[in-house]
């Protein structure tokens, strides 16, 4: 079973449900039987329009499942409006939650996804996930070293700018897939396990105003 914590362009959005998006493709291309948790807008910090962050998802969607072989966490696009400490923190706790609730499970995290040009914030929040996910020792793919167009922008970009046609989410599946199946990349082994971050602050931990993918 193959496990998904994420924004928009996991759950899909515009014309491309969630059984086409990139997720569910990756799943199809590994063999794997797909469980998808997570809505547009949010992110490890964010709460968009459904009122919760992706540790709110995890817990209400996943938890309570049997653990799968492989969880894919996957976003930070719209965290980019807040600050990296209180991001590592929120990243940090979601893993914590995760390994407590399914030790023997592999996690996997995936940086923001910009198809076009990602704005600097963008490099800022992989970084502080990376950084993460380096401590926790999980993988971390980056799809920000990727270069998605390559030919009419068009073709795997929606018209909103954002948002991957359905040729961009087979692109993004073709390449997560390839990275899930190395043999080499690393997993969520024995780590110790550092000093829990203080609390996250904020109303709702949401941008007032700030819908994001």
């Amino acid at each position: 079973m193959l496990m998904f914590v994420g924004d928009s362009f996991t759950v899909g959005s515009g014309p491309v449900p969630t059984g086409r998006a990139y997720a569910a493709e990756t799943a199809r291309l590994l063999g794997a039987q797909p469980v998808i948790a997570g809505a547009g807008s949010t992110g490890y910090l964010n709460r968009g329009r459904v009122g919760r962050d992706f540790l709110t998802s995890f817990e209400v969607e996943l938890s309570w499942r049997p653990a799968p072989e492989v969880l894919v966490i996957s976003g930070g696009h719209n965290d980019r409006r807040w600050g990296t400490p209180v991001l590592r923190q929120a990243a940090s706790r979601l893993l914590w939650t995760v390994k407590a609730r399914w030790p023997r499970t592999r996690v996997v995290m995936v940086g923001p996804i910009w198809i076009d040009r990602a704005p600097p914030k963008a490099y800022a929040v992989r970084d502080a996930l990376a950084e993460v996910a380096a401590q926790e020792g999980v993988a971390f793919l980056d799809p920000l070293r990727e270069r998605w167009v390559t030919g009419d922008r068009a073709e795997v970009l929606l018209p909103d700018g954002v948002h991957p046609t359905l040729a961009g989410h087979a692109r993004l599946a073709r390449w997560l897939s390839r990275r899930l199946a190395d043999s080499a990349a690393p997993t969520n082994g024995p780590s110790a396990r550092p000093r829990q971050p203080a609390s996250v602050q904020g109303p709702g931990r949401s941008l007032p105003g700030y819908q994001g993918p």
